[in-house]
């Protein structure tokens, strides 16, 4: 995917097969919407599972069953779970188009936004560095999809220099990571959803 895109950009580009069949999310406007979880392999053999959101008209023209080879583009989506159950920022990916068809597994995301949150800066037990980063990228009318990003080695370093504010544009891959949740003594199976940085350059705003 090209990175020169226009300001606050979010396009998304997977190619995977779907996991389970899909079943009703919510209705907005009078469209009803339907969610799925699609399965990415990555290079080293472990998958992605990214829950796709797909307006029912498109599903009718694209039927989606399990195992069904698909490519979905569309956009990186964020929203506040008030349930109290699973995680506090739940991430989708919005489907504007679906089409069957295999070919190799695809992941690939183009951002551009501003960075709400002031980077964090860490490093694993065995050294390696890490900078966490939250981007705020807006829609066409008002809101804003708010995107927790990872960037890892030298790539980090520089991420951890970034102020909020910042203008950034960077291309990635959406991944999905589970880990373990302890509540009350309870211990549960969660799994977060970020944008794993490949490329990232500062941008002023109001660039195109």
């Amino acid at each position: 995917m090209d990175m020169q895109t226009g300001w606050n950009e979010n396009r998304a580009l997977l190619r995977g097969v779907a996991a389970a069949a899909p079943t009703l999310s919510h209705e907005n406007h009078g469209v009803a919407y339907e969610t799925f979880p699609l399965s990415v392999l990555r290079l080293s053999g472990s998958e992605d599972r990214v829950n796709v959101i797909a307006a029912r008209p498109l599903l009718e023209q694209c039927p989606v069953a399990v195992g069904t080879p698909l490519e979905v583009e569309g956009e990186v989506r964020s929203f506040n779970n008030k349930s109290g159950r699973g995680s506090r920022l739940v991430i989708t990916l919005y489907a504007r188009s679906l089409r069957k068809g295999g070919g190799e597994p695809a992941n690939d995301l183009v951002l551009a936004g501003v960075l709400c949150k002031p980077p964090v800066f860490r490093r694993t037990p065995l050294g390696r560095e890490i900078c966490d980063l939250m981007l705020a990228v807006n829609r066409r009318y008002g809101r804003a999809d708010y995107l927790p990003c990872i960037a890892w080695g030298g790539l980090a370093q520089r991420c951890a220099g970034l102020e909020v504010g910042d203008g950034v544009r960077l291309a990635g891959r959406l991944q999905s990571r589970s880990y373990t949740k302890v509540e009350d003594g309870v211990s549960q199976q969660r799994v977060a959803y970020e944008v794993s940085v490949m490329k990232l350059e500062p941008v002023e705003l109001g660039d195109t």
